[in-house]
């Protein structure tokens, strides 16, 4: 299956020991959407946004990936599942389930997600407009 991601498991050593079967595909947009941080875990989240786009990996992922996926995003109590289509294929991320108030990540998790921009590529420009919602 296809995954999207667009926060630490951008960083491909991470998603490589999440999730041992994903292969990194390319680099895509999702359109109208902007990214956030929010919880008490300081999390990346998106949340739609006009004119707006999140940069993220398309990941293909198996079966046995995305059950520990699920694990790890706290599914269905933290992030709940959002699909949406990229050229006819259905493509699979996740999404806060709760939308607090920004709040800044912690510079641990910051690094993690730096490093998957630099893995995957990304325009850190979308980053940094990011931390400053």
């Amino acid at each position: 299956m296809l995954y999207f991601a667009y926060g630490s498991n951008l960083n491909h050593f991470q998603m490589k020991r999440r999730c041992k079967d994903s292969v990194f595909l390319k680099k895509i947009n999702l359109k109208n959407f902007k990214l956030t941080f929010r919880s008490k875990y300081r999390a990346a989240d998106i949340e739609p946004k006009k004119n707006s786009n999140v940069p993220g990996g398309l990941f293909e992922i198996s079966k046995s990936d995305e059950k520990k996926l699920d694990i790890y995003e706290d599914y269905p109590i933290l992030y709940k599942k959002f699909y949406f289509y990229y050229y006819g294929k259905k493509v699979m991320t996740y999404s806060m389930v709760k939308k607090t108030a920004f709040r800044f990540p912690t510079e641990r998790y910051l690094n993690v997600v730096k490093k998957g921009y630099k893995d995957c590529n990304l325009e850190f420009k979308y980053l940094k407009k990011a931390l400053i919602s």
